[in-house]
């Protein structure tokens, strides 16, 4: 059982994902969109994890540039994993009902996330410092359809791992033109 400590919660990832999918309505992924997930999942549909065995963490970046197409997509996936995780963070710690498990129903458990982040999203309009983004965070490294389907097993396949490579290279060509055409 893997566990994730983050901002003083505590959530069995593995479980509650697993909890999820084996549901008898699975797990609605919003098509052609993916989540992005961490080395522990695999990669597979709609799941776009790292590359395992090239350096991923931005301290592992520091003072070198990724040499190959792998290692700019674990670059790139880490930085919007830490962008992501910096929210949840913010959220957290400015709205405590969220730092602890609910017992609402999920409809009320809805309804209230969506309330602190319309609050957040109105305090950072509105107001010209925000406190609590000067909280230093200890982990912090500095068109969409509309039909969904239901997941209830996952796996990896030949197909979403062509895709992830297929986007990493291009992610990478993209990046060595620009530096390129640059210097």
């Amino acid at each position: 059982m893997l566990s994730q400590k983050k901002w003083g919660i505590t959530i069995n990832v593995l479980g509650v994902f697993h909890d999820v999918i084996s549901r008898s309505s699975g797990l609605k992924v919003p098509q052609g969109c993916y989540y992005l997930v961490d080395a522990r999942y695999c990669n597979s549909d709609e799941f776009l994890a790292p590359y395992r065995g090239h350096k991923y963490h931005l301290n592992e970046w520091e003072g070198r540039r990724p040499e190959i197409a792998k290692e700019y997509f674990n670059m790139k996936h880490s930085r919007a994993r830490n962008v992501i995780e910096r929210c949840f963070g913010l959220l957290n710690g400015r709205w405590k009902i969220l730092a602890s498990p609910s017992f609402f129903p999920m409809q009320t458990q809805v309804r209230i996330i969506i309330a602190c982040c319309l609050l957040h999203n109105l305090i950072c309009k509105f107001m010209s410092h925000d406190p609590q983004e000067c909280i230093p965070d200890e982990d912090d490294d500095s068109d969409r359809g509309t039909e969904t389907e239901y997941m209830r097993i996952i796996g990896p396949t030949d197909q979403w791992t062509a895709f992830r490579n297929n986007l990493a290279q291009q992610m990478f060509n993209n990046w060595e033109n620009e530096v390129f055409d640059i210097e």
